[in-house]
């Protein structure tokens, strides 16, 4: 077994996309209408058949509940991982994006957390255990 598909909530999908691929680096895969939302799904370029992101709308009742509870408590949501996060932080921040917390080393993974901008904290993490 492994994940084949995983989705994050997002307020504007038109949004997320930009950010997703213009910021973050993914690429869009799967882009279908479905009445006012889409299925959209972003890969990453370097494993363009593997993990689908589904961009998911978040307009569910219990939704907005749930990601402001988590960001009121600094939980992110996902984690992607990177090959160097302090990197990928300084490469993130020029490109204006919001983080809620600086690159932190705790042993042998080292974390940082962005503000996706469609209501979500992201962490990116490097492990040498990876």
């Amino acid at each position: 077994m492994r994940i084949h598909r995983t989705s994050v909530f997002v307020d504007d999908q038109e949004k997320a996309l930009r950010f997703y691929t213009e910021v973050l680096g993914f690429v869009k895969k799967h882009d279908v209408p479905l009445g006012d939302d889409r299925w959209l799904t972003v890969v990453s370029p370097e494993a363009p058949d593997g993990t689908e992101l589904l961009l998911e709308p978040s307009g569910h009742p219990v939704v907005q509940a749930y990601r402001d509870g988590l960001a009121k408590d600094g939980i992110p949501l996902a984690a992607f991982a990177v090959d160097d996060v302090r990197t990928e932080f300084d490469r993130l921040r020029g490109l204006g994006v919001r983080f809620t917390q600086e690159p932190l080393e705790m042993g042998p993974v080292t974390t940082a957390v962005l503000d996706d901008t469609c209501g979500n904290l992201i962490q990116i993490l490097h492990s040498a255990q990876q």
